[in-house]
């Protein structure tokens, strides 16, 4: 347990757990804040959607009680509380996209075996490079898993606070969905950049589904945008957006696939040196 906590904290780094301690505090204290509206909740379901509503108002207190900005802000808070598991989750696929190579060859020798033992074996042998390089194959899934929750709870807290669901933004109504459809539109498109952008940082040694997932995950968002109220598609698109900015700093496709470039050229031209060595060797002897 020591290990991974050590583990965690050095992929993550100690800038981004400072900087999600802080958006913690922050909505914490907008959470706190007391607000005009006197909906009432119940149970611990209704503690949580509860919570999200006092805080998405605060930072709408913040904003001139603009009830937009208010969950454009909220959503740019819930970014930084995960931004180590953002940061964890990239130094983790860095990690698994240059042992791609090996679990590749691990799958490749037990290929056509679909006998009990020779599962068993591969499954051994790929925990084995997992363990070594110290890489999480299901950490890609975190950022993910952890704002499911979120996205119920602000679904939750639009749907049950007055205040937010008849609050407007533009020409949007928070508890309705988007007439012109131009938010699920964004938000498709902000999710189609991160996701490349992403995959493209990763390099061409991909499993399958991570190089289509670009092209399939801004439809569901943008289908999804179109039934859900707008401010759960406002949610997406700024969260996407920052997502976008994020991926640049973090993973930076562009430096990444030029690095790959330099990579290849070196190894031809180690090669190109080797042979040419070779070449030369031969005509002495001769």
């Amino acid at each position: 347990m020591e290990k991974k906590k050590n583990n965690f904290i050095k992929q993550a780094g100690w800038f981004s757990i400072l900087v999600s301690a802080l958006a913690l505090i922050a909505i914490i204290a907008f959470g706190l804040m007391p607000n005009s509206d006197t909906t009432v909740y119940k149970g611990i379901l209704g503690s949580v959607t509860a919570f999200f509503a006092n805080s998405i108002l605060g930072v709408s207190k913040f904003f001139g009680n603009s009830y937009g900005y208010g969950i454009i802000g909220f959503t740019i808070l819930i970014r930084f509380l995960i931004l180590p598991l953002m940061a964890y989750s990239t130094s983790s696929s860095k990690s698994m996209a240059k042992v791609t190579p090996l679990i590749k060859k691990v799958q490749d020798k037990y290929k056509g075996k679909r006998d009990r033992d020779s599962m068993t074996n591969m499954q051994a042998e790929t925990s084995a490079i997992y363990k070594e390089v110290g890489v999480n194959p299901y950490a890609s899934l975190l950022p993910v898993i952890i704002q499911l929750p979120v996205l119920w709870a602000l679904f939750q807290a639009v749907s049950s606070t007055p205040t937010l669901k008849t609050g407007s933004f533009f020409w949007l109504q928070l508890g309705k969905s988007d007439p012109y459809f131009i938010l699920p539109i964004l938000a498709a498109l902000f999710t189609f950049i991160s996701s490349w952008m992403s995959t493209a940082s990763l390099g061409k040694d991909q499993p399958g589904f991570a190089k289509a997932m670009p092209y399939i995950f801004p439809f569901i968002i943008f289908f999804s945008s179109m039934a859900f109220p707008s401010a759960l598609s406002l949610y997406w698109v700024a969260t996407n957006a920052f997502q976008v900015v994020q991926t640049f700093f973090l993973q930076n496709p562009f430096k990444a696939r030029a690095e790959e470039r330099m990579a290849q050229q070196a190894e031809t031209d180690r090669k190109r040196a080797i042979t040419k060595t070779l070449r030369k060797s031969r005509k002495r002897r001769k």
